[in-house]
C-alpha cells in the first residue's frame, strides 16, 4: 500500500489474554506488511496455532547510511485471515540478554517457533554467547513460553544446544535454527549459513541432541536460512541459495540470494535439488519460511521495499504459495510476489530507464550487477552489487572500460548524469577509483562519433557529475573510461547511476532492446 501501513488501535489477543496491551492492530492491503518505515521486520518464521497464524520476525534497526545487521530484539505479527489485511504487531516480544543469561546483547537473528508436544511453544535462537573462547560466538539457544508473546524463559539455562563445541566441535557459524516436529513426534533440528547446512534428531525434550550430526552437501547453492517442513509425506528444504553467475537460475551476483527447495525421503535426506521458488528481491539477503493455515500454504519472506528499507533495513511479506502435484514429489511453483501499487512516474528528461545496459565486460564479475545501472537508486552507502564495476578478483584492471545504453527507437539526447564511485583516489593504479578521463560517444551512420560541444566531464566520486552537449538523435549512447593508474597498473571504475537527458521531459516506459544488434555494434566491441 502506497501511503504505508495504517495503525487502528490496540488489539484484542489473538491468542490468550496474556501482554494483550502489547499488540497493535494494523491494515497492511498490500506487501510488505508493515510498510511505514516506523518498524522493520525480517527473518519471518511463520507458524499456525489454532485458528491463527504468526510471523516471526527479527527487527532491523540500523541507520539509513549503516552496512551491519543491528539487530537486538524480535517481534510478531498474527492474523486471522491474511486476505483480511489485517493483522496485530506484537513488538519486542525477547531480547536475547532477556532470555539466555548466557548471551550477550544484540545480533537477534534469525530463529523458528514450535509447538512441542507438551503443548508449549518453543523458540529456536541464534545468539552470541557473551562467555566463550569459541573462534565464532554464535550459538543456538532454546527457550519456552506458553504463548508466543512469552514471558520466555530459557529451556536449557546451562547454554546453548548448539555451539562450535556442541553438540560436536565444528568450525561452522551455528545461525539459522529451523525446527519440525514430525507426525510421530519426533523432532528434528537444521542449521547452518555460508554454504554449511547440518541436521541432527533432538529428543523428545526438545532440546537434547539425539544420534549424529549430518552435514547436507547435496542442496545446489546452498548459503544460509533453510526453511525444514513435510507435506503429503515428503520432507522439503527451502533456503537461500547463492549459485552466482550470468547464466544461473539463481542469481546473476553474489551479493543476493534465490529462494530454492530440495525434497528428502525421509527426515534426515537423503536431499536432492528441486530448482528455484522466489527470484532475488530488493534486499540482497532472502529469507523465506511456508506454512499450510486453513488449507492454503503461505510463503513468508523479506524485501526492501517498506519506505525508507535497505539492505539493513527489511520488511516481511507474504503471498500464497502453490503447488504442482501432477508429479512425484509435488513441485513448488515458482512464487511471484506482489506489492503495494508503484505510481507511474511523472515526464522526466532521463530516459536511462527505458534502454538496456551493457558493458565492456560483460558478463559483469558477479560482485556487481548492471541493472544498477539505470534503477534509478543511488545509496549513501551501496554494497557492490548497487553498482556497475570493472573490478576483478582474478584478472588485472585494463586501462580502458566503457558502459552502453540501448534503445528500441531512436533517441534524441543533450546531456548526462553519472555518479562514479571509489574506494581510492585518482591517481591510483589499484582498486576501485574515479577515471582519469572519460568522453561519451554516441552511434551515427555506422561508427562511433564523439558528442558535440560537450562541457566538463567531471570526476568527482559521490555525486553527480553533469555533462551538457549538442542534441544528438541516436539509439546508442556509450561512456567510455581511461583507467587512473600509476606505476603501470590501473585502477578499476564503478558507477552507481548513469542518467541520460533528453531536451524535453517525457513519459518514461522502461523496457528492453529486442534487436539490440540492430542497434550498433557487437556489446562486445571496444571503440575508442
Amino acid at each position: 500500500m502506497a501511503s504505508g501501513v495504517a495503525v487502528l488501535a490496540l488489539a484484542t489477543p489473538v491468542v490468550g489474554t496474556a501482554q494483550a496491551s502489547h499488540g497493535n492492530a494494523i491494515v497492511a492491503p498490500a506487501n510488505p506488511v508493515l510498510s511505514d518505515g516506523s518498524y522493520y521486520s525480517t527473518d519471518p518464521a511463520p507458524l499456525v496455532l489454532d485458528d491463527t497464524l504468526y510471523i516471526l520476525a527479527g527487527r532491523d534497526e540500523a541507520p539509513v547510511d549503516v552496512n551491519d545487521f543491528i539487530m537486538n530484539e524480535w517481534q510478531l505479527l498474527a492474523t486471522r485471515d491474511p486476505a483480511s489485511a489485517r493483522w496485530v504487531h506484537y513488538p519486542a516480544i525477547a531480547r536475547p540478554e532477556n532470555v539466555f543469561a548466557w548471551a550477550e546483547p544484540g545480533r537477534a537473528y534469525a530463529g523458528q517457533m514450535i509447538r512441542g508436544g507438551d503443548g508449549r511453544i518453543y523458540f529456536y535462537a541464534p545468539v552470541l554467547e557473551a562467555k566463550s573462547d569459541a573462534r565464532d560466538r554464535f550459538a543456538i539457544g532454546v527457550a519456552v513460553a506458553d504463548d508466543p508473546r512469552g514471558p520466555w524463559r530459557d529451556a536449557h539455562p546451562s547454554g546453548p544446544i548448539v555451539s562450535q563445541k556442541l553438540p560436536v566441535p565444528n568450525t561452522i557459524q551455528n545461525i539459522d535454527p529451523t525446527v519440525l516436529v514430525d507426525d510421530d513426534g519426533r523432532v528434528y533440528l537444521y542449521w547452518g549459513t555460508f554454504g554449511r547446512l547440518r541436521g541432527v534428531e533432538l529428543a523428545s525434550d526438545m532440546i537434547t541432541p539425539k544420534g549424529s550430526v549430518i552435514s547436507v552437501e547435496s542442496l545446489d547453492g546452498f548459503f544460509e536460512a533453510p526453511w525444514f517442513m513435510k507435506r503429503k509425506g515428503v520432507y522439503y528444504m527451502l533456503y537461500a541459495g547463492n549459485r552466482a553467475g550470468p547464466d544461473s537460475d539463481c542469481t546473476p551476483t553474489l551479493y543476493h540470494a534465490c529462494i530454492a527447495y530440495g525434497t528428502a525421503p525421509s527426515p534426515l535426506g537423503p536431499w536432492t535439488y528441486r530448482g528455484v521458488i522466489l527470484d532475488p528481491v530488493s534486499s540482497t539477503t532472502s529469507h523465506a519460511g511456508a506454512v499450510e493455515y486453513k488449507g492454503q500454504w503461505y510463503l513468508a519472506y523479506h524485501n526492501a521495499d517498506a519506505r525508507g528499507g535497505g539492505h539493513f533495513r527489511r520488511s516481511v511479506a507474504i503471498d500464497r504459495l502453490e503447488w504442482d502435484d501432477s508429479v512425484t514429489p509435488a513441485r513448488i511453483r515458482k512464487l511471484l510476489p506482489t506489492r503495494a501499487p508503484v505510481p507511474a512516474p511523472g515526464p522526466q528528461r532521463n530516459v536511462a530507464p527505458m534502454g538496456s545496459a551493457f558493458a565492456s565486460n560483460m558478463p559483469v564479475p558477479v560482485q556487481y550487477w548492471i541493472k544498477s545501472l539505470n534503477d534509478g537508486i543511488v545509496r549513501a552507502n551501496p554494497l557492490p552489487p548497487d553498482m556497475w564495476g570493472s573490478w576483478s578478483r582474478t584478472t588485472a584492471n585494463p586501462p580502458r572500460q566503457w558502459i552502453e545504453y540501448r534503445w528500441d527507437k531512436p533517441v534524441t539526447l543533450n546531456g548526462s548524469r553519472i555518479h562514479f564511485w571509489s574506494d581510492h583516489p585518482t591517481g591510483s593504479g589499484e582498486g576501485v577509483a574515479p577515471p582519469a578521463r572519460w568522453r561519451i560517444l554516441y552511434w551515427a551512420d555506422g561508427r562511433w562519433k564523439p558528442v558535440p560541444r560537450a562541457s566538463a566531464y567531471g570526476t568527482i566520486p559521490g555525486k553527480f557529475a553533469e555533462t551538457r552537449f549538442g542534441p544528438v538523435t541516436t539509439r546508442c549512447i556509450r561512456a567510455v573510461f581511461d583507467a587512473s593508474s600509476a606505476n603501470g597498473r590501473h585502477a578499476a571504475v564503478a558507477v552507481q547511476e548513469w542518467e541520460v537527458l533528453a531536451p524535453r521531459a517525457t513519459a518514461i516506459v522502461r523496457g528492453s532492446v529486442r534487436d539490440a544488434a540492430a542497434a550498433c555494434d557487437d556489446p562486445k566491441t571496444e571503440h575508442q
